[in-house]
């Protein structure tokens, strides 16, 4: 008989051209159960108060109606085993919810989904050198400005709610305040050429780059995806998902409400 033909090498699924462009849903929160390693460092809201509980609450049923086929959420793929076994065990009533916002809002609404597993897509960027933290010199107009967001950020926690924060962390104006504390710094060391502020921009940049790369691997084709992240990704993420023309967004402001 014939010889047998060689076999082709193995190149992944064959993408399904039929299916729509994958819808993606970005929502930026502050960490509920915050570590301190953001610039801006305020004391936040109690999440875990009855009036913040029913808005998450609220919050993941809607979230949910987006029919989330992926649930994105902002920790290391090195990380994915333990977070499925708290995910799985919550799930299965056997441990409580943590306090911070993958747990609070990104298990809720996997659960809600009916997935049985989240994943990580936190990425970190190569370091750099001459970044603008190792010029104090330079750091004073910087440091007023995240002082002014410090304050402004405590005050929004004494006095608005979860509900409000969230609005307000997710508008238009949030995420350009977002960018713009890296704009305020990007011409540092362009006199000296060595561009400092201008490096550590793009090392934020560059992260956010692999992070949204993580997004594109997972919503394909046919996929609603639900991206929960620190605000300040968030900004970043939703201006590389708008220059992406496979994959269309999903307005977040209604969801909110």
């Amino acid at each position: 008989g014939a010889a047998a033909a060689p076999a082709r090498p193995d190149r992944g699924a064959v993408p399904d051209l039929t299916a729509p462009p994958a819808r993606v849903l970005i929502v930026g929160s502050f960490h509920f159960d915050d570590a301190g390693q953001d610039a801006v460092k305020a004391v936040h809201k109690d999440v875990m108060q009855p009036a913040e509980q029913r808005y998450i609450e609220r919050l993941a049923k809607r979230l949910a109606a987006f029919r989330p086929t992926h649930v994105l959420l902002e920790f290391p793929e090195s990380a994915h085993g333990r977070v499925i076994a708290e995910y799985q065990a919550w799930r299965e009533g056997r441990a409580p919810l943590g306090r911070n916002e993958i747990d609070q809002i990104g298990y809720r609404v996997a659960k809600l989904a009916g997935l049985a597993q989240v994943t990580g897509i936190d990425e970190q960027a190569p370091d750099l050198p001459n970044a603008i933290w190792n010029r104090p010199a330079d750091m004073g107009p910087l440091m007023a400005r995240v002082q002014a967001l410090t304050d402004r950020t405590n005050a929004d926690h004494r006095q608005l709610s979860l509900q409000q924060i969230l609005i307000k962390l997710n508008s238009p104006q949030a995420d350009r305040e977002n960018k713009g504390l890296y704009m305020s710094f990007n011409s540092v060391g362009v006199t000296d050429r060595s561009f400092a502020g201008a490096d550590s921009a793009a090392n934020w940049w560059h992260r956010n780059f692999r992070m949204y790369a993580q997004v594109q691997r997972h919503a394909q084709p046919g996929t609603r995806v639900l991206v929960l992240v620190g605000a300040g990704h968030a900004a970043i993420l939703r201006d590389l998902l708008r220059a992406d023309d496979a994959r269309v967004e999903e307005g977040v402001g209604g969801y909110l409400r």
